[in-house]
């Protein structure tokens, strides 16, 4: 974990770098502005407030909202006008003089000259920015910011942000005090120092009504597109095996792709007591069940959600194995851990049941409770219970059904029964051909995109696609606007994504009415998938669809092109 800290904490030094640090960094020049001597109060203040309030928004912003009702936005209007006032107060001076009389009653203990120098009105700047900047980040902050919007904040996920913010803080930081320093030792700037603080005052106000307006963001993708290697690889750093194995143990996430299809099947010693599935969740095909009821039976918890290709490429040997057991003491439990939102719909979920043919016990686990109680870490994963509750063997992703089924055996054997067939055959039709791995589109975890510097979340962005893909990457073209669980492509957008897979899936809904999709292979209307008719997608409820069915695995880029604005993507997977 330390070395994780010490990553992130080197990855928000670096952000100084970064085109993210564009929208704040006039802010951060304005703050240095103190007519008189070298003042670190007000730049100290900034950077407590900074980092208190990056870290604090980034890790509980998601559950505010849920819990009071109140809208991001309104947030972000608060911290523009706070922006905007502290602007206002080096243009004119009675308003300097009243916010002096509001900051000297909210700090009695903390001496200040001025607002400018001011180590109070520093923090409430800071508080602002912390709020309003949306960072380029790399893995290690984006795991940290998918665990926050799944509600699972630990401690090690409070720690990495902390450390991603102290980074970032400790450049802005100099950046002000090195901006005091030039204005009190160069002779022309001392002789115009009532100017150049009108002019940061003019700066920090249309620097905030930027932000408002998105016309910072505007501003930002046109620097992008004249400097296209500015910030690039930046983050390349963090992409390394053990910062990546160290990321899988802070939450849920799909096994890695070194691992799909590959058995990871682990033995856990006799006395290792199941834990109980947490109450509260919807029940579907059964009433409400225990392990501790389940006593002399053989239970298998299988933790997926309804989108998850590679949880979707399981259930027929679920399903198998519950028509061939489930008379001789075999209990299948299905706990809908969800990824997106919308997969915590009950209506949803009982659709996809339902589409999936599942008769098996299934319970809702939206706010991962039990998923905490078994320490779990994928989707999807296979606990198996012996007859007085214990865990003994464990299976994560995809591949070793022959091994599970055997296990099933031998504990249903450890039950008294006798006439368990042993004959088990693996299902070739079921196999997984893909070398791409799954890949996000939302902006909290996206990978593999040409350049992800270009993506702030809950703003519109242009791109132009490249000539030339590299394997397993994709690109954007024309106008998109990222969220944090899933991209929204305008009209006339297109997405390229050269893959290696024999089937291209991809989590889609609708904003309104129904989106439609257009589907090439390699520059030709080909290979439709089942949910491709005649190369047009129609995306009209929360689900994966299938886009592409290849005869043989292989290397092809696919082209989609957006006929409307209306789509949400999510994630692509590959078969």
């Amino acid at each position: 974990m330390i070395l994780l800290v010490a990553f992130a904490f080197l990855a928000g030094l670096v952000t100084i770098f970064s085109p993210c640090i564009l929208p704040i960094l006039p802010i951060v020049l304005s703050s240095s502005v103190d007519t008189r001597s070298i003042d670190r109060s007000r730049p100290m203040g900034v950077i407590v407030g900074f980092v208190l309030s990056f870290t604090f928004f980034t890790l509980f912003l998601t559950s505010i909202v849920k819990l009071i009702s109140i809208s991001p936005d309104s947030l972000r209007l608060v911290s523009v006008i706070v922006i905007a006032g502290f602007g206002l107060s080096l243009l004119v001076q009675k308003f300097q003089l009243l916010m002096e009389k509001v900051f000297s009653r909210l700090s009695q203990v903390v001496p200040q000259r001025s607002v400018q120098g001011g180590f109070t009105g520093g923090v409430f700047i800071g508080l602002s920015l912390g709020l309003l900047w949306t960072p380029c980040v790399g893995p290690i902050l984006a795991s940290v910011i998918s665990l926050a919007i799944t509600g699972t904040v630990t401690f090690d996920a409070f720690l990495l942000t902390l450390a991603y913010s102290l980074g970032t803080a400790i450049p802005m930081f100099f950046i002000m005090i090195g901006g005091q320093r030039v204005l009190q030792k160069v002779p022309w700037l001392i002789a115009n120092t009532a100017r150049i603080q009108k002019i940061f005052g003019v700066v920090m106000i249309l620097t905030a009504l930027a932000i408002l307006t998105n016309a910072d963001r505007s501003f930002q993708t046109y620097i992008l597109n004249k400097f296209p290697q500015y910030g690039v690889g930046l983050t390349k750093f963090e992409d390394i095996d053990i910062v990546k194995k160290q990321l899988e143990m802070l939450g849920g996430k799909k096994i890695d792709e070194s691992t799909v299809g590959k058995p990871m099947f682990e033995s856990a010693p006799k006395g290792a007591p199941a834990p109980e599935i947490i109450a509260g969740g919807v029940w579907f095909n059964a009433s409400p069940l225990t392990i501790a009821s389940l006593r002399e039976k053989v239970v298998v918890i299988d933790f997926w959600t309804y989108t998850c290709i590679n949880c979707q490429r399981t259930l027929p040997y679920l399903k198998k194995w519950w028509e061939k057991y489930k008379d001789k003491g075999l209990v299948i439990i299905g706990v809908h851990a969800p990824e997106f939102e919308f997969e915590k719909d009950e209506n949803n979920v009982r659709k996809a049941i339902a589409d999936f043919g599942l008769t098996y016990p299934i319970v809702q686990d939206n706010e991962f409770r039990t998923w905490r109680a078994y320490e779990n870490h994928y989707w999807p994963a296979k606990y198996f219970i012996d007859k007085d509750g214990y865990i003994r063997y464990t299976h994560f992703g995809e591949g070793g059904y022959d091994e599970s089924e055997k296990v099933i055996q031998d504990l249903l054997k450890e039950t008294g029964m006798s006439d368990i067939s042993r004959d088990i055959k693996n299902d070739p039709a079921v196999q997984n051909f893909a070398r791409t791995p799954e890949t996000y589109l939302g902006f909290a975890r996206i990978d593999r995109f040409v350049s992800p510097e270009n993506i702030l979340e809950n703003r519109e962005f242009s791109y132009s696609s490249p000539a030339v893909l590299s394997a397993n990457t994709f690109a954007y073209d024309g106008k998109w606007i990222a969220m944090s669980e899933y991209a929204n492509p305008q009209k006339d957008a297109r997405l390229l994504f050269h893959f290696d897979a024999k089937e291209v899936y991809l989590v889609m809904r609708s904003k309104k009415d129904s989106a439609r999709i257009k589907v090439s292979v390699d520059g030709v209307s080909q290979y439709f998938g089942e949910d491709a008719i005649g190369g047009i997608v129609t995306v009209d409820s929360d689900r994966l669809y299938k886009l592409i069915s290849l005869p043989t695995a292989g290397q092809h880029t696919m082209t989609l092109e957006f006929l409307d604005g209306n789509a949400e993507l999510f994630a692509f997977t590959f078969g």
